[in-house]
């Protein structure tokens, strides 16, 4: 069977919705406290001036901040262009050491004392060098680490086993925690 539809039930619809919205509009509309004109006006005028001292704030803070941005910049390349000059005000006197050294094998001194302040002033300077984290590095007899060293070449060893630094060309050096330099070696193979 088939249900048929009449154009009445549409309108039955309509008419229960029509009137559940008088039902509604019958109601009272709740009572909204309205302040004046004067009360409005003055709670204006004090938002106004707070957000004018807000705005004003963030205006001087955003000032504060861009000449603390440009102050620490210019002494982040104040930093950078005089970075080394605690360490060169301490190499001076080495410096200022090979400078008589030289003046005194000019004038023909004697051979063995020219040596032995050549090797006062080489101490010197390495002592210059340790004080600012400089370290040689030992490298002979050590396992072969590519972070460490750099191998020239592979040698036949009878006295180590392979992968063993046999012999160091030039010595490598640390800065500190890194390697400044790495070892030139010769590892058994």
């Amino acid at each position: 069977m088939h249900e048929r539809h009449t154009d009445e039930e549409p309108k039955q619809e309509m008419d229960a919705a029509s009137a559940e919205e008088q039902e509604t509009a019958s109601e009272p509309a709740p009572e909204v406290d309205i302040p004046d004109a004067g009360e409005a006006d003055g709670r204006i005028a004090e938002l106004t001036k707070l957000a004018d001292e807000n705005q004003q704030r963030y205006l001087r803070a955003q000032a504060d901040f861009d000449n603390f941005r440009r102050r620490t910049a210019k002494e982040r390349e104040e930093l950078a262009q005089y970075a080394s000059m605690k360490l060169v005000g301490q190499l001076l006197p080495v410096v200022d050491n090979f400078g008589r050294a030289i003046e005194a094998a000019k004038a023909g001194g004697d051979v063995e004392s020219f040596s032995k302040g050549v090797e006062m002033i080489f101490r010197q300077l390495e002592g210059v060098l340790e004080a600012e984290g400089l370290k040689p590095m030992n490298a002979v007899g050590q396992p072969f680490n590519p972070e460490f060293h750099q191998a020239i070449m592979q040698v036949e060893s009878d006295e180590h086993e392979e992968g063993i630094v046999v012999e160091e060309v030039q010595q490598g050096f640390m800065l500190k925690d890194k390697v400044l330099r790495p070892a030139m070696v010769k590892v058994s193979g």
